[in-house]
């Protein structure tokens, strides 16, 4: 009898009036896919096989079919050892292990004595439905589609500024950085250091068909056409704007753009339309992303604590953050009108979602999706009051990966509800080497924040030097010191030195009874770098911008809202510094003013075009300093 029940598969009985074991008897049948036999340990089975029914009642049986009998956390590794997906039996030998069986022996027995109260923390961690094996072949799907919608916000938002930005007229010619005396002495080397399909042409069309290009591949991926090689093409075309394109494409988001889209590529499924995918996500791929989750929230957090910023220390960050922040909404007016109390428990709550909530990105399914809740619920409060391009967008998508297929099933009505297969296990050794390199420097850039002193191995030095130039593997740290002043400039023309007209920007704080816009997921790049060029002395692309007016550039007078001087560019201009502050309710109410103003000085005196030159830095000449 004992090898008529056994011969075919190993046999596991189990206590059948113990709901507690019935849910993950259920679990277990799901992984194994009926390569085990899940039985309730009936009298007369027990009988039969010769095994104790106070043993049964006790823990789990294992019978295999060469009559071995194993029972406990040791039936379970073995039980496993017979799952369908590789990462579970890899861990089911190491479970076998001799210190790690004794460990969870004692675990076993922990749990086998108190099952009702185990069976309400695995509700609470796990769900009272869910039987598994987690599966991601949806939560890919998703995310591949909403990557593809955020790269086609990015590119849509650059090409309506890559001219004004970058192009033969704009502030920050690009064909004029790949002809730089610092690239030449490089010799080909220079290739390596700017990777850019910019290299064979930066004409004004070519940076417009680029964009085309982007948005054409954009499309295509979020319509699942050739995903894999559709995320490749987006990630390198982003990488040669980016690579080139200095200060107008140096933004947090852009970085973490070029790196979920790398991993974006490494993971999809291979096919001209691969649908759902025949082959699930790997354990080390949905790892990546929540990795790289994990480095993001936390990344931020410590950042905010390592700086020694006070208005972090103090919880008051939140006091001057609405009022100072780069392009601030309506919303984040109104919030800083909150009392000051509210301020402070949001301070508080933005540091427990950036340092303690990411610890949840590790932690069993329930208490992920709690974390992917309140992650989204962070971002939204972020969107409301300031002005961030698509990285509030970014960040949901990239927070999809806290959930599994089972969550998704009210979303994703098709998806198959068949355990799909784990990858093959060449795909899985060509997807592990590619992605090796990605994990090593993502966990040496977090273990950094922690031991900044201590020098990373050699191997890992060399690997970062090599990977520096693709900008896929970042450093992220939003707003570690608080801004709590707001400096702005303003720009101003004029024929004859007297009267001076301002050119008003689209976005950014300028009249004193505009409003606050709601911008994102659009990038204003130039508005955002007017607010870091306040923060300090003129850069480079600054002057540049002076000398483009001067010349009535049209690519960048199409960055501003208006031409104060339509019929010819103005002999002179100038850069003059308010400090503004948000109006009380009081005061918005009377006068209709959202901001007040003082003038504060000269920002750049005036300045004019000398000896008939019409371009570069070089033809400024410097003019009366007086406002």
């Amino acid at each position: 009898m004992l090898s008529g029940l056994t011969a075919a598969r190993p046999l596991v009985l189990y206590d059948g009036d113990c709901g507690f074991c019935k849910r993950w008897i259920a679990r277990w049948s799901a992984q194994t896919q009926g390569r085990v036999r899940f039985l309730p340990a009936r009298p007369l089975r027990l009988w039969l096989l010769g095994i104790r029914r106070g043993d049964a009642r006790r823990a789990m049986q294992l019978i295999e079919p060469s009559g071995e009998i194993s029972q406990g956390a040791r039936a379970v590794f073995r039980m496993l050892l017979y799952s369908t997906r590789r990462g579970t039996r890899w861990a089911a030998r190491g479970g076998l292990l001799p210190g790690v069986r004794r460990v969870a022996e004692g675990v076993y027995r922990i749990v086998s004595r108190h099952r009702v109260l185990a069976a309400r923390v695995d509700t609470l961690l796990v769900g009272r439905r869910y039987v598994g094996p987690a599966g991601h072949r949806g939560v890919r799907w998703l995310f591949l589609r909403l990557l593809g919608g955020t790269f086609f916000i990015a590119f849509t938002s650059l090409g309506r500024q890559v001219l004004g930005l970058y192009g033969s007229r704009g502030i920050r010619p690009l064909h004029e950085g790949f002809g730089s005396e610092r690239l030449r002495r490089l010799g080909n080397q220079r290739f390596l250091q700017v990777p850019s399909v910019f290299w064979l042409g930066a004409s004004d069309e070519a940076l417009v068909r680029g964009c085309r290009v982007g948005q054409g591949l954009s499309l295509a991926l979020m319509l699942n056409v050739a995903p894999q090689v559709s995320a490749a093409l987006l990630w390198g075309l982003y990488l040669s704007y980016m690579s080139a394109g200095r200060d107008f494409l140096s933004f947090q988001w852009d970085a973490l753009l070029l790196e979920m889209g790398l991993l974006g590529a490494l993971m999809a499924p291979a096919g001209l339309r691969p649908g759902w995918g025949r082959r699930d996500a790997s354990a080390v791929e949905v790892a990546l992303f929540r990795l790289l989750l994990f480095r993001l929230y936390l990344g931020s957090g410590l950042s905010k604590l390592q700086s020694g910023d006070r208005t972090w220390r103090e919880l008051t960050a939140c006091q001057h953050y609405y009022e100072t922040a780069p392009l601030p909404t309506r919303g984040g007016w109104y919030a800083h009108h909150l009392p000051v109390r509210a301020q402070k428990l949001s301070t508080a709550a933005v540091l427990v979602s950036e340092t303690a909530l990411p610890l949840l990105i590790f932690t069993p399914r329930r208490l992920r999706q709690w974390a992917f809740g309140l992650f989204s619920l962070l971002q939204a409060g972020i969107a409301a009051t300031g002005n961030y391009g698509f990285f509030n967008l970014q960040s949901f998508v990239l927070g999809v990966w806290l959930l599994d297929d089972e969550a998704l099933t009210g979303l994703l009505r098709r998806l198959p509800r068949r355990p799909a297969p784990s990858p093959a296990l060449g795909n899985s050794l060509v997807k592990g080497a590619l992605a090796l390199p990605v994990f090593a420097l993502g966990v040496s850039e977090l273990l950094a924040r922690f031991t900044p002193f201590q020098r990373a191995p050699e191997v890992l030095e060399r690997l970062e030097g090599w990977a520096r130039p693709f900008r896929s593997v970042n450093t992220y740290g939003l707003f570690s010191v608080m801004t709590v002043d707001r400096p702005e400039i303003s720009i101003e023309g004029s024929e004859d030195g007297e009267t001076w007209r301002e050119y008003p920007f689209r976005y950014k704080v300028s009249q004193v009874e505009r409003p606050p816009r709601q911008v994102a997921p659009h990038q204003p790049r130039l508005d955002w770098q007017m607010w870091f060029a306040a923060l300090g002395s003129p850069p480079v692309w600054f002057l540049s911008l002076l000398v483009r007016l001067l010349e009535g550039s049209p690519d960048v007078l199409a960055l501003f809202a208006d031409n104060p001087f339509p019929q010819q560019p103005p002999r002179m201009v100038r850069a003059v510094l308010y400090g503004y502050r948000m109006t009380e309710l009081a005061t918005r109410r009377t006068t209709g003013a959202w901001w007040t103003r003082e003038l504060r000085g000269l920002y750049v005196p005036p300045v004019s075009l000398g000896g008939g030159a019409r371009s570069g830095v070089g033809p400024l000449l410097q003019g009366s300093s007086s406002v």
